[in-house]
């Protein structure tokens, strides 16, 4: 556990040099996040992005845990008609979380964290919210 926890610090330092050096940042994200092998894709405005081999709902129930797991607090849970609209609160950080049905046995999750303003993006924690629930969804996935 302690070796994960490192490898993501170095990954995290990685991430704030690639940031901090001249460049397309979107490359730099989508690198780390395929060295960390978690398939996030990101986007220059602070959106992440994560398809999902499970039901909607299946998801839906592993982000619900990964907030909670992250002391995140939900402030509305809705169904809507591709999926679900999840929002949250932690700290100054708005969290919006949206998962749309693609087949009946594939999800996209879209997550945004607004820091303070709308301008304002923190994509680490919307990535870690990604982790947080592929690890739910691993964690409750019969293994063989």
């Amino acid at each position: 556990m302690s070796h994960f926890k490192s490898l993501r610090g170095k990954l995290a330092l990685i991430l704030f040099i690639l940031l901090s050096l001249p460049g397309c940042a979107a490359v730099a994200l989508t690198g780390v996040a395929l060295a960390a092998g978690v398939g996030v894709d990101h986007t220059l405005n602070g959106t992440v992005y994560k398809t999902f081999t499970m039901p909607v709902d299946n998801v839906q129930v592993a982000t619900i845990k990964a907030l909670d797991d992250m002391a995140i607090t939900v402030t509305d849970k809705q169904k809507t008609e591709s999926g679900w609209e999840i929002k949250g609160i932690a700290a100054n950080r708005k969290i919006d979380v949206q998962l749309e049905a693609l087949t009946p046995k594939t999800t996209r999750m879209r997550v945004v964290a607004n820091k303070d303003k709308v301008f304002f993006k923190d994509s680490s924690t919307a990535t870690e919210i990604i982790i947080k629930t592929a690890e739910a969804l691993d964690a409750d996935a019969p293994h063989v």
